[in-house]
């Protein structure tokens, strides 16, 4: 099977007269095997279509006998067929009998057959097929010819593609075909309803797309994307790079590097040489990077590969320039993406989107954080999202059971109607409570803040009702920007929020990185527990530089009026004093300066670790508040991670031992005359806030669409009642305790929404 340039091109010259033609997607794939083998001189071409059991259906041959097209069926593990799909990587044998996994269908009549070349088709990071061919005598393929068939395969996937809509024939209604196997099913990120078609973050090479019209031309858009690329990331790094120290800047150093792959970027190149335009050869990069995502089971390599899928997209929406951006119409539209970071998520934040549906991604993401900041219903940890979904889909957002329905068949869409229009009743009655106290029948009051991070969130202060900001993530400023905010630009967007509150408390979270919040400049930083290493405080007092400039920021925006600033992740009074101390000289540094100082100035710390609550009678008389952040503190506190689905949602807030030690931080609290407060997202929920409001908490923080909810369920409930027989439900707990403390809550008049 000799192979040389020339020949390549002249088969992705037939293959785009093919692609091109009219006609039905089987036809077309006759057509394709016959050209491949033709002008590769192969006896055998063949195509292998992976069928939803993950069977693999032998759909078109040349040289193969044409009676075991679409009767010949491998098991997902047979044979090298399978070995193929399952690897998701070629596979080139001289003598294909003797190899282990070899499997003998004596229907198709390769008795004569030796030497086998196998290669994925790839669609959106899954194996959809194989492209097979054959050879009667022993030989070696060479690396030309498995990336030959490679490129193949890629247009093939198209067209198997197609044979897949056409197996799910569209149904004669505006909602197109239905979905099969039910609905997806992920994690609430912001509850709501919607409903629109599908758009697709990624970059999507569509296959009008795939070939070149001048190679030449397609070899210079290439290269200068990719010189484009390199560039980008070489400011980043002059930037930013040593503002955060060595570490970091090794890391992004490893990841320029890649960037500068000689290897890549040769690779872009042969499939420009190939016949290929830029766009294409990159995707067909992409497709091999996902599928080896896929199935990479170590750590490091998944990280390699997925800073190579994002290299794939840079470079793609370089190439595609606006063109390759999503286009979000006046239409109602349902963003769809794997990974979003926060910048890219608020550039959609005014295109009218009716929801968010992510791949990847964690409820407590600064992802998931903008999305209800932005008060769109937002599902994520969609296993295989971005493979079930296509373009313009139509799909129904359930982020209230955490449901996502694609192509909905008519039933579901008017349960959808139905559920909507409760959900206007409810928001109406909430509504009316906005310029109501958060006051309990027995006459306890409790402050009602809001979690906010961005310019947009301190605009549902007033339509929320809320008594102030208990939550204000500075860390925001810094992740949805590729380069660190100048002290100006971290100064003005202060000196916004103070004024957007105007006489209401603010309380500003310092710098709180890591974990799963990563700076674009060292995103590269991979540790082997995140959640436990170097993060928020630690992060900030070892890059003490970074600190000072935010603190600073801080002081000089409140001027001479209040300003409240709290630690996160204090787990030792020495850090706590430490950043007290850096806070003082900054203070002190302004008004020597200015000849202003803040007036008052109050320091607080999160709770988010178990050891710093045992050691708060030390830090009595130093610190004016506590905030419990609860969405760390539960996970080291049940030592389940967050970030990992199997585990996350596994322990309950409402449980005897986490609302004992609560409880226990409370009392401690009051002895110490310190200030308690909560501001992590289990406050959204009602029957969690009343917990709270019970064991001494009387400022809560949370997401402008839980106040009024829980602020419903506060004016509702005998508060001194309810904390009696919590106290006794803690002392004598049943098995189902969440069921019971709903039960108590519900006897002393507790208003709960789907309770």
């Amino acid at each position: 099977m000799p192979q040389n340039l020339p020949a390549t091109r002249l088969l992705m010259n037939r293959l785009r007269q093919v692609m091109a033609e009219d006609g039905e997607a089987r036809s077309r794939l006759s057509q394709v095997v016959r050209l491949v083998a033709s002008t590769m001189v192969a006896d055998v071409c063949s195509i292998y279509h992976r069928e939803p059991d993950g069977a693999l259906l032998l759909i078109a041959t040349e040289g193969l006998k044409t009676e075991a097209v679409n009767k010949t069926r491998m098991a997902a593990h047979e044979g090298l067929v399978g070995y193929v799909a399952r690897t998701a990587e070629p596979i080139a044998i001289e003598d294909a009998p003797r190899h282990p996994a070899f499997s003998y269908r004596p229907e198709t009549g390769e008795d004569p057959f030796h030497a086998f070349l196998g290669v994925p088709i790839l669609r959106t990071g899954r194996v959809t097929g194989v492209l097979v061919v054959q050879n009667r005598t022993e030989r070696t393929y060479r690396d030309e010819e498995i990336d030959t068939l490679q490129t193949i395969s890629m247009i093939l996937a198209e067209i198997v593609h197609r044979i897949e809509e056409d197996q799910s024939a569209p149904q004669p209604d505006r909602r197109q075909r239905f979905q099969n196997g039910g609905p997806l099913t992920g994690r609430i990120f912001c509850e709501g309803l919607g409903y629109g078609r599908a758009v697709l973050h990624d970059p999507v090479v569509p296959a009008a797309r795939f070939f070149a019209a001048d190679q030449t031309a397609e070899a210079i858009r290439l290269s200068d994307g990719l010189k484009e690329l390199r560039a980008s990331i070489d400011r980043m790094m002059l930037i930013d790079g040593a503002a955060l120290g060595d570490d970091p800047r090794d890391v992004m150093e490893a990841y320029r590097l890649l960037a500068h792959d000689h290897s890549w970027a040769e690779k872009l190149q042969e499939g420009v040489r190939s016949g290929l335009s830029a766009e294409a050869s990159v995707d067909r990069a992409r497709r091999e990077h996902r599928a080896k995502l896929s199935a990479a089971r170590d750590p490091y390599l998944r990280e390699r590969l997925h800073d190579l899928e994002d290299l794939d997209n840079r470079l793609l929406r370089i190439l595609g320039g606006e063109a390759s951006k999503p286009q979000i119409t006046g239409e109602r539209s349902v963003l769809v993406a794997r990974r979003l970071g926060p910048a890219e998520l608020l550039e959609y934040a005014k295109t009218g989107l009716k929801g968010i549906l992510l791949e990847e991604a964690a409820a407590s993401s600064h992802a998931a954080i903008v999305a209800r900041a932005m008060g769109i219903p937002a599902v994520g940890g969609i296993e295989g999202l971005t493979t079930r979904v296509e373009q313009g889909d139509y799909i129904i957002v359930d982020a209230e059971q955490g449901q996502v329905h694609v192509r909905p068949d008519d039933a579901v869409y008017d349960a959808y109607k139905s559920r909507v229009a409760l959900r206007s009743e409810r928001q109406a009655a909430y509504a009316a409570l906005k310029g109501l106290p958060a006051r309990t029948k027995d006459g306890v009051n409790v402050s009602l803040l809001l979690n906010a991070g961005l310019d947009l969130d301190l605009d549902m202060l007033e339509p929320a009702g809320a008594d102030g900001v208990g939550l204000f993530r500075t860390e925001f400023q810094f992740l949805v920007a590729e380069t660190l905010p100048r002290l100006q630009d971290q100064i003005e967007l202060y000196k916004r929020v103070l004024e957007k509150s105007g006489q209401k408390p603010v309380i500003f979270r310092t710098l709180d990185v890591g974990g799963d919040k990563v700076l674009p400049i060292m995103n590269q930083l991979r540790e082997e527990n995140p959640a436990l290493g170097w993060r928020s405080i630690r992060f900030a007092l070892d890059h003490k530089g970074l600190f000072r400039r935010q603190l600073r920021a801080l002081v000089r925006a409140a001027g001479a009026g209040p300003l409240t600033v709290m630690f996160p992740m204090v787990t030792t009074p020495a850090e706590y004093r430490e950043a007290r101390a850096l806070l003082q000289d900054e203070i002190d540094w302004s008004e020597r300066r200015t000849g202003v100082r803040p007036q008052p100035v109050e320091m607080g710390v999160m709770l988010e670790t178990p050891a710093l609550a045992f050691s708060l009678m030390d830090l009595a008389g130093e610190v004016d508040f506590l905030s419990v952040g609860t969405n760390d503190l539960l996970q080291f506190f049940f030592a389940a991670d967050r970030m990992t689905p199997f585990v996350s949602d596994r322990y309950d807030l409402i449980s005897p031992a986490a609302l004992r030690f609560l409880r226990m931080v409370a009392e401690t609290c009051a002895v110490a005359n310190i200030r308690l407060s909560v501001c992590g997202e289990a406050t959204a929920k009602p029957l969690a806030a009343l917990c709270f409001a019970a064991l001494g908490f009387r400022s809560l923080s949370m997401a402008a669409s839980s106040i009024g909810p829980v602020k419903l369920a506060l004016r509702s409930i005998d508060l001194g009642g309810f904390r009696q027989a919590l106290d006794a439900a803690l002392d004598a707990p049943n098995e189902a305790f969440r069921n019971q403390v709903l039960s108590i809550a519900l006897q002393h008049g507790a208003d709960i929404p789907d309770s």
